[in-house]
C-alpha cells in the first residue's frame, strides 16, 4: 500500500519522533448552515490581518481545533465499533500492572480509554488514572477565508406544537429564538499533520476525513461540511499554519466575494500551498493534481469495498496493540 511513498512512512508506529511529516490539506466547505462556537449563542471569530500581503485587519469565522478532531474521531470509532474491533481487543489485551481491573472491556471516548485501539493511540488520549498518549495527529483552529459579515446569517428558529402550526387553541407559542449560522459555501482551509505516518495510520486518518460530514452544534439538523483533499506534502519538519494558508488563498482571490466557484478556490488553494511551502524550510514532497488523484484512488480501492476494508480494519488494530505492548500499556492473553 503506497509503495510509491515508501521512504515517507515507518514500518511500524514508533514510540519516539523520527521527523517524518504527513500532512493533509484540506478546504473544509460548509454545505448547510452550521454552527460554530463555545459557549453562548455567538459564533467563533477572531481579529486577524485580511492577507499575507493585505494588512488590513477584519473578523473572521473560527473552527476551533477540537470541533474538527471530535467529529473526525467519532467517526472512527463508529467505524471500529462496527466491524468488531473493540471485540477483538477485549479478547485479546489486558491493562498492563494491574492486578485488578485490568479487563478490557470497552474503550470510551473522554472516559476510560482503552490505550491500544487505532483511535487511542493515533490522536492520543489524558484521562486521569488510565494514563495518557499523545497525539500523533497535530491540527489548529480553521479560518474562514471571507470576512465575517460575508460567512455568517441571523436565523430566527421556532419550536411549534405537535400538530406542526405555532398555534395551539387560541394560544401562540412564544417559542422564538436567533440565532447565528454560518453560510453555506464558507470555506475554512485546514493543514491535518500526522506524525511518523505508517500506510494503516495514513490511511485512518485519510478515512476519517473523507467520511466526516458533519461539524459544529447541532449537528443532526445542520452542519454539513465537506472535506476536499487539496494536496499531500510529505515533509521532515511541520509546515505553515492554517491561518497563512487562508490569508494567502485571501490575497490570492483579489477580494472577491462568496460564494467562490468551486474550481477556483480549488485553484487558488493549490497556489497558496505551492507558494507557501517553498518558505518553510524543509525538505518535502508535494502531491497534487494526477499524482494525488492516483493516490486517492489507491486509497479507495480499500476504502470501497467492505472485505478489504475490514481486512485493513483488522490489520491497523494489530498494529496499535503492538504499538501499546511495545510501550507497556496492554500485555496480550495468551502471552
Amino acid at each position: 500500500m503506497f509503495k510509491k511513498y515508501t521512504n515517507h512512512f515507518q514500518e511500524t508506529i514508533p514510540n519516539i519522533p523520527h521527523a517524518k511529516y504527513a500532512h493533509f490539506i484540506v478546504l473544509k466547505e460548509t454545505d448547510s448552515y452550521a454552527v460554530f462556537k463555545t459557549d453562548g449563542g455567538e459564533l467563533n471569530t477572531a481579529r486577524v490581518r485580511a492577507g499575507l500581503e493585505n494588512s488590513e485587519p477584519i473578523t473572521r469565522l473560527v473552527l476551533f481545533k477540537r470541533k474538527q478532531t471530535t467529529p473526525e474521531r467519532l467517526t472512527g470509532r463508529e467505524l471500529l465499533r462496527r466491524y468488531g474491533v473493540y471485540d477483538t481487543i477485549s479478547q485479546t489485551c489486558l491493562r498492563a500492572g494491574k492486578k485488578k481491573d485490568n479487563e478490557i472491556s470497552d474503550c470510551t471516548y473522554n472516559g476510560n480509554p482503552c490505550g491500544c485501539c487505532p483511535d487511542c493511540v493515533i490522536y492520543g488520549y489524558a484521562v486521569g488514572e488510565s494514563g495518557s498518549e499523545k497525539s500523533k495527529v497535530f491540527i489548529d483552529s480553521a479560518y474562514a477565508v471571507p470576512p465575517y459579515e460575508q460567512s455568517h446569517e441571523t436565523l430566527t428558529l421556532n419550536a411549534p406544537y405537535e400538530d406542526g402550526t405555532m398555534t395551539s387553541g387560541t394560544d401562540t407559542t412564544n417559542r422564538f429564538s436567533e440565532q447565528d449560522h454560518v453560510i453555506p459555501e464558507i470555506p475554512f482551509p485546514s493543514v491535518v499533520t500526522l506524525r511518523d505516518p505508517t500506510p494503516n495510520t495514513f490511511l485512518y486518518v485519510l478515512n476519517n476525513l473523507y467520511r466526516t460530514k458533519k461539524y459544529g452544534a447541532q449537528t443532526t439538523r445542520t452542519g454539513q461540511v465537506r472535506n476536499k483533499l487539496i494536496a499531500v506534502i510529505f515533509a521532515d519538519g511541520e509546515i505553515f499554519s492554517n491561518l497563512r494558508l487562508t490569508q494567502k488563498i485571501y490575497d490570492l482571490l483579489e477580494n472577491k466575494n462568496p460564494p467562490y466557484s468551486v474550481t477556483e478556490i480549488q485553484e487558488k488553494a493549490q497556489e497558496a500551498v505551492q507558494n507557501l511551502i517553498t518558505q518553510d524550510g524543509v525538505l518535502y514532497q508535494l502531491i497534487m493534481g494526477d499524482e494525488l488523484i492516483a493516490l486517492e484512488n489507491e486509497a479507495q480501492t480499500i476504502l470501497n469495498d467492505e472485505g478489504s476494508f475490514q481486512q485493513w480494519l483488522n490489520a491497523i488494530a494489530q498494529e496499535t496493540i503492538s504499538y501499546a505492548e511495545k510501550v507497556k500499556v496492554i500485555t496480550r492473553k495468551n502471552s
